[in-house]
């Protein structure tokens, strides 16, 4: 409706507005605003039907820790891949709760608690602070010393430095062996040196032998195995230190065939040890969890606390350099700070149960 007032030039001229459609007629027509259709559909969405990719991912997580040896290694060995860096699962559980919270997802979350559980279940016990030295304790040291360091002497005082009962090398080349020797030899008067894997000893050695790992395939020289015996204050010891072959990983997948074959001969071998208690020190070339070292942690005991990641050195991202032992326990496992290697070494305590002989 206008109006006009004929007598006042200055009067206003109005119109009525036209009447705004309800709501619900412009939602019949199908012309709400932009955007209501996103808002209508998250609000349709429960915090139980969200994250449903994400809790699928939880769940196959979760499988690949409970059940990581049933991953075939018929394919590119794929299932000793996977165990390699099976810790390191848990930080994609990490990015997984982040996905779970961030679409508020309670479904997610609940089955982000498959997980944490096998996680927490296979290591959350090597978080935990480890014993306190007893009196039949040994500390030892294994080192991948590196054919290609150029400190041997300073690497040499610094695995002094952690005062270590039994000290592993490997990779002793002809150059540096001197150094090690001269500069050990204070505190460490006992050694033998095999090929080149080498043991230093506060105690006498005796008995000392090469020891054949060699795989069939390889052809050159190749003496990466020793077995001595330590006798200590809580008797003898039968003391191996190996250097397992290389793994490779190539297109086809990881070859790790003469490095299992090399574990299996050195299980053997310390299976047909005479005495009770055995040390086992060395660069093994995998984790405690890789199947490949099935012949050497199914009969022997590995670390209970501490993850110790000692390769890389640049960036540790798993711990191929171990120790085991036979009617012992083994305690915490540390790195210790880096040489001019490319690994880590770790140091280890181990309490002795005692030492005699099978007859």
């Amino acid at each position: 409706m206008v109006e006009r007032a004929d007598s006042d030039p200055t009067a206003k001229v109005t119109a009525a507005a036209p009447r705004r459609a309800p709501r619900r007629a412009w939602r019949r027509s199908g012309w709400w605003a932009p955007g209501e259709d996103a808002k209508r559909d998250t609000g349709s969405l429960s915090a139980w039907t969200r994250g449903r990719a994400v809790a699928a991912l939880a769940v196959l997580t979760a499988g690949l820790l409970a059940f990581h040896r049933a991953v075939p290694n018929s394919l590119g060995r794929l299932g000793s891949l996977l165990e390699a860096f099976l810790p390191w699962l848990g930080l994609v559980v990490v990015v997984l709760l982040g996905l779970a919270l961030l679409r508020r997802s309670a479904t997610a979350l609940v089955a982000l608690l498959l997980p944490v559980a096998a996680w927490t279940y296979l290591f959350g016990g090597l978080l935990l602070p480890g014993a306190k030295p007893g009196a039949h304790d040994l500390v030892v040291v294994q080192h991948n010393a590196g054919d290609e360091n150029t400190d041997p002497a300073g690497t040499a005082r610094a695995l002094a430095d952690a005062e270590p009962d039994l000290i592993a090398l490997e990779e002793l080349v002809p150059q540096a062996l001197p150094v090690y020797e001269k500069t050990l030899a204070p505190d460490y008067p006992y050694h033998t040196v095999q090929g080149t894997v080498g043991l230093w000893s506060k105690h006498p050695l005796t008995d000392s032998r090469l020891l054949d790992i060699k795989p069939q395939a390889i052809t050159e020289p190749w003496s990466r195995g020793l077995r001595t015996v330590a006798h200590t204050q809580h008797g003898e010891i039968a003391v191996y230190v190996a250097h397992l072959p290389s793994v490779r990983l190539r297109a086809s997948g990881l070859a790790s065939s003469w490095r299992d074959e090399s574990a299996a001969l050195l299980g053997k071998a310390i299976a047909a040890e005479k005495l009770k208690t055995v040390i086992l020190l060395g660069d093994l070339n995998g984790t405690v969890d890789d199947r490949g070292l099935t012949p050497l942690t199914s009969r022997m005991n590995v670390a209970d606390r501490g993850f110790a990641f000692s390769f890389p050195a640049a960036f540790p991202l798993a711990r191929i350099d171990q120790v085991m032992a036979r009617s012992a326990t083994v305690g915490h496992i540390r790195p210790l700070p880096a040489t001019g290697s490319d690994h880590l070494p770790v140091a280890a305590r181990i309490t002795l149960e005692g030492s005699v002989r099978i007859p």
